[in-house]
């Protein structure tokens, strides 16, 4: 008896390393068909619909969208730049900083202006004013100028650098000034844009400091600069700076206003660490490398 059921599980034991097969989880066999009972409505489960499927789906014909009910939101208080109150409020300020700066290079006429504004291209109004006074002795009025030749000039100038072009532009103005104007300079910006090393800024320099003419904003170094710290210009280009500045300034403003901004560069608005916790314009500039801010800073305002 006892061999005999050793023999059967003997037979009828399962290899090694294999499990018999076990019945399924849901109850259903081999070759077994199940019945399946329909849910009710009721008793059915409902599938629950994602957020992003939500916001997509259509509204069915005679329901409108809460999102189209609702009214869109309007930006108020925007922040323009160039606004008539914040363009007062800059000049306001600078009349209080700078009330009666006028150009700092030393002259006595408007020839002697000219010849200080094209050399002072590249260099200082301080370097420019060491040089003038012996020149202007050395050669007292624009005839004697253009008696020269530029090699002759060139020692006399040399401290202000460029000092081979900027000889060549003074002495082919004086020609020009004597030959076609009479000695005098003109009160034209168009005549004056003739003359050798003449461009809109020298130009707008002699008209407004000693003609008193208003036919556009000079723009050297430190306009350029502080205009578009200040955001009153994204351009780089100077005449298109002027462009833009004259849009936006009162035309009564645009002489003192290049003064001013010239002044302020040298006194505070520096191109390296400027002085801004001394500035009176500090809490409505956003430039973006301020070196100490009230407000937000911009990093494109620079």
């Amino acid at each position: 008896m006892m061999k005999a059921i050793a023999q059967l599980r003997k037979e009828t034991a399962m290899p090694r390393g294999v499990a018999p097969r076990q019945p399924a989880r849901t109850g259903r066999q081999d070759k077994v068909q199940v019945a399946r009972t329909p849910l009710s409505p009721k008793t059915a489960p409902q599938r629950q619909i994602s957020k992003s499927e939500k916001a997509t789906a259509k509204p069915s014909k005679g329901q409108t969208s809460a999102r189209k009910s609702v009214p869109k939101k309007t930006q108020v208080n925007r922040y323009n730049p160039i606004a008539p109150e914040r363009v007062q409020e800059i000049l306001k300020r600078l009349n209080v900083l700078y009330p009666d700066v006028t150009c700092a290079l030393t002259h006595a006429s408007a020839w002697e202006l000219l010849v200080a504004t094209i050399l002072s291209a590249q260099s200082t109004d301080v370097n420019v004013n060491r040089v003038t006074p012996e020149l202007f002795r050395k050669y007292p009025n624009v005839q004697a100028f253009a008696a020269l030749r530029p090699e002759q000039l060139e020692p006399d100038v040399r401290s202000t650098g460029f000092f081979r072009n900027k000889s060549k532009s003074v002495v082919g103005a004086a020609k020009k000034i004597v030959e076609e104007f009479g000695g005098q300079v003109p009160e034209d910006i168009e005549k004056l844009l003739t003359l050798p090393g003449v461009a809109r800024k020298t130009a707008n320099v002699v008209l407004g400091t000693w003609f008193k003419k208003a036919e556009g904003v000079v723009v050297d170094t430190h306009v350029h600069r502080i205009s578009r710290r200040l955001e009153l210009t994204k351009e780089n280009d100077p005449p298109k700076i002027e462009q833009d500045l004259v849009k936006i300034l009162p035309r009564e403003r645009w002489i003192l206003f290049s003064h001013q901004i010239i002044w302020h560069g040298r006194k505070l608005c520096f191109a390296r660490k400027p002085k801004c916790v001394d500035c009176a314009l500090e809490n409505i500039c956003h430039a973006g490398d301020k070196t100490w801010s009230t407000v937000d800073m911009h990093k494109n305002a620079q």
